[in-house]
């Protein structure tokens, strides 16, 4: 699902310098909504009196370290290092009043080739990206991919620019997963303050085509050494994979079905081959999106949203005590297709929902970010620094549900209105395009269309 950085792109990012001191940190109180609007439609009556909608309990807190902030972002092609210093200052100081996890591969998606020549390493890049997550108060998160030209039958030397189009994602030769190993190793050991890392992403090179088995004993392999390397390097790092897209489709043989569709069976038999012959593992890696392969919602675009529980309790089912990340999530087809800012917020927050309930220990967003163009999808404004909508919601959801979260059972008395619940906060979500009025905790709430509201309990 990721989009890669070309090399046009990546050669005119720029260097933004270390600051001296890092931003301290500072939470924000979210406001309490009012009352619920007085009078109503007969329609919004009718709703307002239907049985309360059950939903499944909340499954067990996953999992993970102490203050485990469950939620954040990575950072792609464009990110606040890559404006002006000023720039980098006001987005820092921003993030850094909801510390969040960042994410950061160490090649293409906003970084250059780390090693040109066998050996020989350019870190100019990564300690870019790296500084801003300390100055924003972070916790950092580095993917292991891509992999430099050398070792995917490419020239030595700084990558050139027809090679980022169309060989970042090749996977790196199998006479060169020690010589990746190394380049991993040496990431830990160079940033010794990143203590996750991811093992690759996507299958990239190990799986070009999706209707056919992917190459997971490859990918194994390659996995296997990563992780002895980093391991022996830093033992206090954790190691994860196997960063793989769980894949659906409208039909299928799969027994990971829903409404939503049926898993690619390639994908569970990648998986089940990884996760029996790992040679170990912290925590599992995995990415996908709502909309099946041909960019069908099921039942519809709420509807959905369902697979991202379906699938983390099955692989929680599996992998036990393993806390389940989801590296990347979707949940707009990407055929072309836009919705009001409203309908796509209020989307993304039911989508965060069911990772919440279901379980989940870590969801990354996504980050497109831009440099000079309106992004409702990004994180900040790319002319400003302020924060979005899309950044507001992300830094809620890191305040009032963390992995460890306790959360209440709660209903709604309207099935439109999808509800999370912690004893000191409350969040309603109006999956209708119209106005509705639902009962929860008692109380009555009015939601205009697509409307996210946030209360105090």
């Amino acid at each position: 699902m990721a989009s890669t950085s070309g090399g046009s792109i990546l050669r005119r990012l720029g260097r933004a310098g270390v600051l001296a001191a890092v931003m301290a940190l500072a939470m924000t109180a979210c406001s309490a909504a009012g009352p619920a609007e007085q009078g109503t439609t007969g329609a919004q009556q009718e709703e307002r009196q239907s049985p309360a909608t059950s939903q499944p309990p909340p499954e067990a807190p996953p999992k993970v370290d102490d203050g485990w902030p469950r939620w954040g972002f990575t950072h792609t092609g464009v990110s606040a290092n890559n404006i002006t210093p000023q720039f980098e200052r006001d987005v820092a100081g921003r993030l850094s009043q909801t510390p969040m996890l960042q994410n950061q591969h160490i090649m293409g998606f906003g970084a250059l080739n780390p090693e040109p020549y066998p050996g020989q390493y350019f870190w100019e890049d990564l300690d870019s990206r790296i500084n801003l997550m300390r100055e924003s108060g972070g916790v950092p998160v580095v993917t292991l991919c891509c992999a430099p030209d050398w070792m995917k039958g490419g020239p030595e030397g700084p990558t050139e620019e027809s090679a980022w189009a169309e060989h970042l994602e090749d996977a790196p030769y199998p006479e060169h997963f020690d010589d990746f190993a190394k380049l991993a190793a040496a990431v830990a050991t160079r940033y010794k303050d990143v203590k996750y890392f991811m093992v690759w992403n996507e299958f990239k090179g190990f799986w070009r085509d999706h209707s056919k088995p992917a190459d997971y004993k490859g990918y194994t392999e390659l996995y296997n050494k990563v992780y002895a390397a980093v391991k022996q390097a830093r033992p206090d790092a954790k190691v994860g994979g196997p960063y793989l897209g769980f894949d659906s489709n409208k039909r299928g043989d799969s027994k990971l079905r829903g409404d939503w569709g049926v898993v690619n069976q390639n994908v569970l038999d990648a998986f089940n081959y990884w996760f029996e012959n790992k040679k170990g593992a912290d925590f599992v890696v995995v990415d996908g999106a709502s909309p099946t392969d041909a960019h069908e919602l099921l039942p519809d675009e709420f509807g959905a949203l369902a697979k991202f529980g379906a699938v983390t309790k099955w692989l929680r089912d599996k992998v036990g005590d393993l806390p389940v990340w989801w590296s990347e999530w979707y949940f707009v087809p990407e055929d072309g297709t836009t919705w009001p800012e409203n309908k796509r917020l209020a989307v993304q927050a039911a989508s965060m929902i069911e990772f919440a309930r279901s379980g989940a220990a870590t969801a990354l967003y996504w980050n497109p970010q831009t440099k000079d163009r309106d992004c409702r999808p990004c994180l900040w404004d790319a002319r400003t620094g302020a924060e979005t909508g899309t950044g507001r919601l992300l830094a809620n959801f890191v305040k009032w549900f963390p992995a460890g979260a306790e959360l209440d059972q709660v209903t709604s008395s309207d099935s439109k209105v999808r509800v999370l619940a912690v004893p000191q906060q409350l969040l309603l979500v109006n999956t209708a395009d119209s106005d509705v009025t639902t009962t929860v905790d008692g109380k009555e709430y009015a939601l205009k269309a697509y409307e996210i509201k946030w209360t105090g309990r």
